[in-house]
């Protein structure tokens, strides 16, 4: 089937033709490989990967920078030639010494080949900054026996020495490594490309509960452990988009704390017609002390768009919505503010389906629908969300950045604003944490959501959550 990287056990192979022979003979799993990574690693990264063999995998994610290291000499003399404007080096990864910093370290079926795992990972941590992320896949243990028989019969290269381990045991060996897992997920059903059977077991099957324990590739995305309380200097910007909430906003400013070095207030106007903007331009002259500005939302439409220019307007190093409805308490966002603060998480997600909520705060039908649509997208994103749809959400401005660059993978679909981020976080390898807040009943204005029109686009998003992320994009 696949074939390991990283070897420090095998003879140098003099006959380059015979380093290939497993790709193109397995050319259908390599394929799910590539489309893996080339979903995980951002184009135009600096790229390191271990174990690299002949190169093919580091020139299929398209790296700025990319590095590829393998003991095998005459692999690395190959992925010179095939690819001159990547760097390839020979060495053992248990020796393994750069001098440079990486967004991206590639461990593609390489941890089978180490004598001492834990050694390179070591090793590899100087390599790493906060935002490094490291990739790791490899088999399901449960096949091994279909491997070991795949090697005897000669469709797959033997190995003199393999480690078969659990993602519990490769999780436990980051975390020696001080590495902390961000998400895990399983692809790859049956290996071989056989028509229709393939797409019935790799596209159905394997995304189904009781036959996903036996997908044959496990990954892992990990970043570098981050220490408590290590940004103390951040400042904050809080986002309150608005439509009609005049008698909301007095007591939004008084009742949103201050953060960080600096807290600014962001009102985002949705055009209201029961004078919300004048009440605002009222607050802001009455209050010099707080740092209060409005932006008008235009000719844009829905929450989404106002969240946008909200964020494109903010000049704090951090940013999170405040609903104006004021249903989530504003009091709960210094909670969010210490757990990105402390590195517990780099998208924060705001979760009201923990506490007792209070009585009429949410709607029946809404309640079933909120927790419906968290337990199908915890699915589709392989992250369990409890509830996607609260409105309290915080992001670093660098990373919102990198989601916002990146957001035509997706594409514009997202009129609430929420599923833009929670995608766009999944699809960058941000830590996703979520925090427990309150939820209270309306004192003014009347909601905005449309119970069945707006859960007729969520199950579109669905759909397009499930093409983008499951199937990694290939309709």
């Amino acid at each position: 089937m696949s074939e390991l990287a990283g070897k420090i056990s095998e003879p140098v192979m003099s006959d380059n033709d015979t380093l290939l022979k497993w790709r193109r003979r397995n050319s259908y799993y390599y394929g799910w490989l590539d489309r893996i990574y080339k979903f995980v690693v951002r184009p135009n990264s600096r790229v390191l990967h271990i174990g690299c063999e002949c190169g093919d995998l580091l020139a299929a994610v398209q790296p700025a920078y990319g590095v590829g290291v393998d003991s095998n000499e005459a692999a690395i003399s190959l992925a010179k030639k095939r690819f001159p404007h990547l760097n390839f080096i020979v060495a053992d990864p248990h020796e393994l010494q750069l001098n440079e910093k990486f967004d991206y370290v590639l461990i593609c079926n390489s941890l089978g080949d180490w004598q001492d795992i834990q050694r390179v990972l070591e090793r590899i941590h100087p390599l790493t900054d906060d935002h490094t992320r490291i990739v790791v896949t490899y088999y399901n243990y449960l096949w091994e026996w279909v491997l070991r028989l795949g090697s005897s019969l000669g469709v797959r290269r033997p190995r003199r020495h393999q480690n078969w381990l659990p993602p519990q045991d490769i999780a436990n060996l980051l975390n020696l490594g001080n590495f902390d897992v961000i998400r895990t997920d399983s692809f790859v059903l049956l290996p071989k490309g056989i028509w229709l059977i393939s797409a019935l077991f790799n596209y159905i099957l394997s995304l189904l509960p009781g036959f996903r324990v036996f997908n044959m590739v496990n990954l892992i995305i990990a970043r570098r452990s981050v220490k408590s309380g290590q940004d103390k200097d951040l400042s904050v910007s809080v986002i309150v988009p608005c439509r009609n909430e005049r008698g909301n906003i007095e007591d939004a400013i008084k009742r949103i704390p201050d953060m960080g070095r600096e807290t600014e207030i962001i009102f985002v106007d949705g055009s209201s017609t029961d004078g919300t903007a004048e009440e605002i331009e009222n607050q802001i002259k009455k209050r010099p002390e707080r740092k209060i500005r409005l932006i008008h939302q235009g000719n844009g439409i829905g929450k989404g768009d106002a969240v946008r220019k909200g964020f494109a307007a903010a000049t704090g190093d951090v940013l999170v919505i405040q609903d104006a409805d004021l249903t989530a308490p504003p009091e709960d966002l210094p909670k969010f503010f210490a757990a990105l603060r402390d590195g517990k998480g780099e998208y924060i997600n705001g979760s009201r389906l923990v506490y007792p909520m209070e009585k009429e705060a949410m709607r029946f039908l809404n309640l079933l629908a909120n927790k419906f649509f968290g337990a199908l997208f915890s699915w589709l994103l392989g992250q369990r969300f409890r509830d996607t749809l609260c409105g309290t959400k915080m992001i670093r401005k660098s990373d919102y950045e990198i989601i916002a660059a990146n957001r035509s993978y997706f594409g514009d679909f997202d009129p609430f604003g929420d599923f833009d981020l929670i995608f766009g976080a999944i699809k960058q390898n941000l830590k996703v944490i979520e925090v427990p807040v309150g939820y209270r009943a309306r004192t003014y204005g009347e909601t905005n959501i449309s119970r069945f029109r707006h859960g007729w686009l969520l199950l579109k998003m669905s759909w397009i959550a499930f093409k983008k992320i499951k199937w990694l994009g290939r309709e």
